[in-house]
């Protein structure tokens, strides 16, 4: 399940990254920076239970990092 969720995360983070590339129409980097975050999440859990329990809390802590990122930037563009 997770395996699937990061694929389908990092498949999504690609394509509005390519998307914002070739268009140069950055209106998306809030949402791809949300999305990284959550992949960073998935990785993390991933690594937990491999247990790599110190590789998996830095995740969830970059994680956590790119939230608030996010969060502002959305704020920013409104």
């Amino acid at each position: 399940m997770l395996k699937l969720l990061r694929y389908v995360l990092s498949s999504v983070v690609i394509i509005i990254a390519v998307y914002g590339l070739i268009t140069k129409n950055f209106d998306f980097q809030s949402l791809m920076i949300l999305l990284l975050g959550l992949l960073m999440l998935v990785m993390g859990f991933e690594e937990i239970n491999k247990k790599k329990k110190t590789l998996g809390w830095l995740l969830i802590g970059v994680f956590i990092f790119s939230l608030f990122v996010s969060i502002q930037g959305f704020f920013k563009n409104l």
